[in-house]
């Protein structure tokens, strides 16, 4: 058996293509810590971040042979980032089930007035969105309903990092006091209840 441990990211990444168990521990080996503590520095809680560390791995041993990475660590930290988004998303999503079973007994009128006030509010919010020019409204989808990275807008407009930035920009600028407007008169439709 080679010393794994003098091998490059790259050079363990071209070797673990091939199948590699000692390549594959290796490179478990170096980043397990880093990434547990990363993880577990965001989730504060050991089970949950050692739960998506081994997922990171066992997608990394599974896909293998497909997978094209020029940065190793890169791709171990995003690959741990978006495991923690989607975890997050999820608590957030159970949690909203369970207050919405939790509900105290309240009037149905009043709840259903509520409900109906919600959806218009989302709609006039919704129409500001859609009154932007279209490519910043485009990239202020991407950015904010898709969670893309300006470079990420970029490629996927064929635009620059600087340009996508500035439609981001320009979007804030243009819906900023349009929902705050919004915001302000549910407010005050609220506390005249």
């Amino acid at each position: 058996m080679d010393n794994y441990s003098g091998y490059t990211d790259q050079q363990l990444t071209e070797i673990l293509r091939k199948g590699d168990q000692y390549a594959f521990a290796e490179i478990y080996n170096r980043y397990y810590a880093l990434l547990f503590i990363h993880a577990d520095s965001r989730l504060k809680n050991h089970d949950e971040s050692g739960d998506i560390i081994q997922d990171v791995f066992a997608q990394l041993w599974q896909k293998r042979e497909s997978l094209n990475i020029e940065n190793l660590v890169g791709y171990l930290y995003k690959s741990v980032r978006n495991r923690i988004f989607n975890l997050i998303k999820h608590k957030k999503i159970i949690t909203g089930y369970l207050d919405w079973f939790t509900l105290p007994d309240i009037d149905q009128q009043e709840f259903a007035d509520h409900l109906i006030r919600e959806k218009q509010f989302a709609a006039m919010i919704a129409a500001e969105i859609e009154a932007l020019p279209p490519r910043e409204r485009q990239v202020f989808e991407l950015r904010k309903f898709e969670n893309l990275s300006n470079k990420e807008v970029a490629s996927r407009l064929d635009i620059t990092e600087a340009t996508a930035a500035d439609y981001m920009k320009k979007a804030v600028k243009t819906l900023k006091p349009r929902i705050g407007l919004i915001l302000f008169t549910a407010f005050n439709h609220f506390n005249s209840l």
